[in-house]
């Protein structure tokens, strides 16, 4: 097995592409840096520490320093390499996140929403590699922070029974961490691959509300929190977690709450006046 060394430019992260031929072959080998791999077209096979994995489009590997492993082609395969170091300067969140791989390389086969997020975390890389200004250095390295995570929470997600239990779960995690931007259900059924009736029926078989509920639910439980911890304006806190006017926030709000943010308030302020007297 031989050492194949490649070196990397000053931000520690070089994505670059990789053809094979059909009926290609790479001879077993190994790195002394990380690879990720992404299958961008065609298809063959991977083989990692001695042990073979279907290699796709939508497919990847996480390769770690010294793991050995070999390609072998059916069709003409085109690769993406993100090869980088774990010693990355300007970021060291990157050695917080490799420990959640377990020391292990790692095969990964791709759901649609997963794929896109991917795709387009590559390409805001390639883009960056252009050195469009002087930023390069560290957006370069903070798209792959973003890439390691979404590996290690798609890995995590492992343990589901099925795939609607995990698409539910994947709808409720971009719900959770979206909350402030403007979610429609057909926008958010499409950036899943599913018909809006069909991510409605799977989301409510487990959760027993629709996501557009889950998602009021988000913003008043964020808006009540504000309330109570801050002195913003109210306007300010409507704009804070997606509400774009007034009028529907105070609606949403007074639907879930059974009083208006204004009288949330104030009645909090009371009871803490109360007690302390």
């Amino acid at each position: 097995m031989s050492l194949i060394k490649l070196s990397l430019p000053q931000t520690g992260v070089h994505l670059y592409e990789s053809k094979h031929s059909k009926g290609a072959k790479v001879s077993n080998h190994h790195h002394d840096i990380y690879q990720i791999l992404y299958a961008l077209d065609g298809d063959g096979t991977i083989k990692i520490e001695g042990k073979d994995y279907e290699f796709s489009k939508d497919r990847m590997v996480l390769l770690l320093p010294s793991s050995a492993h070999s390609i072998q082609t059916k069709n003409k395969l085109t690769v993406l390499v993100l090869a980088f170091s774990n010693q990355i300067s300007t970021l060291t969140e990157i050695g917080g996140i490799l420990p959640f791989f377990e020391n292990r390389s790692h095969h990964f086969v791709l759901d649609q929403f997963t794929a896109g997020l991917i795709r387009h975390l590559l390409r805001k890389m390639l883009f960056e590699q252009t050195e469009y200004d002087d930023l390069f250095k560290y957006a370069i390295p903070t798209y792959l922070i973003e890439i390691l995570i979404t590996l290690a929470r798609l890995k995590m997600t492992n343990k589901y029974r099925d795939a609607n239990e995990m698409r539910s779960d994947q709808i409720r995690d971009y719900i959770t961490s979206h909350y402030f931007e403007n979610i429609r259900a057909e926008d958010l059924a499409t950036q899943f691959g599913i018909s809006t009736r069909y991510m409605n029926g799977l989301f409510k078989a487990k959760y027993n509300i629709t996501p557009l509920q889950y998602l009021q639910q988000v913003r008043i439980d964020r808006a009540k929190q504000l309330l109570l911890e801050t002195d913003k304006e109210i306007v300010s806190i409507c704009f804070e977690i997606g509400y774009e006017t007034l009028s529907t926030f105070y609606r949403s709000f007074n639907n879930l709450v059974g009083l208006s943010p204004h009288k949330f308030r104030m009645n909090h302020y009371a009871h803490t006046l109360e007690e302390t007297e």
